[in-house]
């Protein structure tokens, strides 16, 4: 008889039975975004209404994606409300850049991360990993998701500044969160599409944390350069120096650098932080999918010390973490506008008239829960991420990076830190929830677990 368990089913909001009224939808964009969608959006290819703001388009055939994003990427710009958002913090970094800006910098940047650099990470990334689980020795409960944020923060920190950071190292992470959460919001004037001149509510006390942590970075920076010119070959490799070294015609401005030093802690960090704990949580409700990934760290580490591997030799490690990165993206929408209108035709005859203005979302967190799209979508299954398994599913069904040329460029880096974090963690400790373990999945910048992830670490058996 087959006795494993049923898959673990995680917390997500319920599909809405009804839609809300304007006032109900524009509260509850602010509050959670994730609340709004209702069964079409998990059942239908697309979706195409006019609402408050205009013309909107939901897109979750995987034929439309790949049509926005890749095969007439051209006619897509950023969506009006999604730059209202970031570019206030963002202003010119690779996630809000458009035009000219854009390819200038993807091509400048393009040298930082290439595969020999990223792997000339994975050292500072282990040791880093291995000096922070140093305080989990007593055990007792620790929130995770604010651990995994401050772990996160170290790497970023080594990898990105070799940690020469100008002013407090013990409060550059706590003015990450602080920046973040006062400039990340949806504003209901956003939403209104309203003029830039009202000003939003929502925003105005983050513009002095906005002001104080650009400060930070620019001196950041000014300290480096300083370095560069008394002793270049002594300087550290890091991104920092990589960034500098972009600097000049054809390459990145002074101010893009800054623009890309904040995208790279707002995107880096943050994201990788909460798949990290959505992935230590799930683990800890289906010990019965632990377990293996417990034995293929152990056989890993006692045969290869060399980080740069593991990805490649722990495919179960990283099929768990895909699966939370489908169930929790860490970025939960991909926002476009058509510069001009067009009519998509699909495979099987189905046209959608993409109207002039319309706000095309293509939700990663709607995508990777489709009925149509995945077998018991709710579940936490890493199987479906198993060698053999991942092969089978459509490259623009699952997009916790995005797609197309607007991909994100730090994919390869994002997901060696996180194996190496889940394998010197996972190798020591077991993460077990408590009563107070309840999380709620948000959205703001990232998914995040309301209420964190309350969990008892235990040192593992003989480890």
């Amino acid at each position: 008889m087959d006795t494993k368990p049923a898959p673990f089913v995680p917390p997500a909001p319920r599909p809405r039975t009804s839609p809300p009224s304007t006032l109900e939808m524009i509260r509850i964009v602010y509050r959670n975004p994730l609340e709004l969608w209702g069964e079409p959006s998990y059942n239908e290819p697309w979706i195409s209404v006019t609402g408050v703001g205009g013309p909107l388009v939901i897109a979750n055939d995987p034929e439309l994606i790949r049509h926005v994003l890749v095969d007439n990427a051209k006619n897509y710009r950023m969506a009006t409300v999604r730059q209202k958002i970031l570019r206030p913090i963002l202003r010119d970094g690779l996630l809000t850049a458009e035009g000219e800006v854009w390819k200038r910098s993807r091509k400048a940047m393009a040298p930082v991360f290439t595969p020999r650099n990223i792997f000339g990470f994975a050292p500072a990334m282990l040791e880093r990993t291995l000096a922070f689980i140093e305080r989990y020795e007593a055990g007792g409960v620790s929130d995770i998701a604010h651990d995994m944020t401050m772990l996160t923060y170290e790497i970023l920190a080594e990898t990105l500044f070799s940690g020469e950071i100008a002013g407090s190292k013990d409060t550059f992470a706590q003015d990450i969160d602080r920046l973040l959460e006062t400039m990340g919001r949806v504003d209901p004037l956003d939403l209104l599409r309203a003029p830039d001149w009202l000003p939003r509510l929502t925003r105005i006390r983050g513009r002095k944390v906005m002001a104080y942590f650009r400060g930070i970075v620019s001196d950041t920076m000014a300290l480096r350069e300083e370095k560069l010119k008394r002793d270049p070959a002594g300087a550290p490799q890091d991104f920092l120096t990589l960034l500098l070294k972009a600097e000049g015609p054809g390459g990145l401005t002074r101010d893009e650098i800054e623009d890309n030093i904040i995208t790279f802690i707002g995107a880096g960090h943050e994201t990788t932080a909460r798949a990290l704990g959505w992935t230590l949580y799930c683990l800890a409700e289906a010990p019965w999918e632990r377990e293996p990934i417990e034995r293929e760290i152990d056989a890993v580490l006692a045969a290869e010390p060399d980080p740069t591997k593991w990805l490649d030799l722990m495919p179960l490690t990283r099929a768990a973490f895909d699966e939370a990165l489908r169930l929790y993206p860490p970025a939960p929408s991909i926002n476009r506008e058509p510069i001009e209108p067009e009519t998509f035709r699909s495979k099987s005859g189905q046209e959608l008239y993409i109207p002039p203005k319309a706000a095309v979302l293509v939700m990663p967190w709607v995508v990777h829960r489709h009925r149509k799209l995945w077998a018991d979508p709710e579940a936490f299954i890493p199987a479906r991420f198993h060698p053999g398994n991942r092969e089978k599913i459509d490259r623009f069904q699952y997009l916790p990076f995005g797609a197309g040329p607007r991909v994100c460029i730090g994919a390869s880096f994002a997901m060696q830190e996180a194996i190496i974090a889940l394998a010197v963690l996972l190798s020591r400790f077991r993460f077990e929830t408590v009563a107070g373990t309840k999380p709620w999945p948000v959205q703001k910048l990232t998914t995040q677990p309301q209420g964190g992830l309350p969990m008892r670490i235990t040192r593992r058996t003989g480890r």
